[in-house]
């Protein structure tokens, strides 16, 4: 089921953003993983249009839309090849139309996703805190 972040389910969603980039980050430091979940928490949730997904009543990943920028898709590991990053999308996609995401050039898993999903480009960029490049990606539906 997908619904509306709730400020209750703050824990549940960085718990689902730190498994699900320790997955797709690897080549990111554990203290830059530990400042981006402080920033999860405390800035990102706070301005960002945020649906999760639940199963059986627990939040086990999400997507936060700022206008029509991806600003995060993320499921738990566990969760993954079931439809429900699909399903998340799909949903991003009916209140937004249109999206753009960046992601880190060596996240093989977002990368294959976003892929699959249909999204295109390859503009490259420094993504500043961490110095990793950045590839942005834009989504049309047809």
């Amino acid at each position: 089921m997908i619904r509306k972040y709730r400020d209750e389910d703050a824990d549940a969603v960085v718990a689902s953003w730190r498994v699900a980039s320790e997955l797709a980050h690897p080549f990111l430091t554990t203290q830059f993983l530990d400042a981006e979940a402080d920033a999860v928490r405390n800035v990102y949730l706070a301005f960002a249009e945020t649906w999760v997904m639940e199963v059986d009543g627990a939040v086990v990943g999400f997507i936060a839309i700022v206008g029509n920028d991806v600003g995060g898709l993320f499921l738990d590991p566990r969760y993954h090849g079931q439809g429900l990053g699909r399903a998340l999308m799909d949903k991003a996609v009916a209140e937004r139309g249109s999206l753009n995401v960046e992601v880190f050039r060596e996240n093989a898993v977002g990368r294959r996703f976003y892929d699959a999903y249909g999204f295109h480009g390859a503009e490259e960029s420094i993504h500043e805190s961490s110095g990793q490049v950045t590839i942005r990606m834009a989504f049309t539906p047809a």
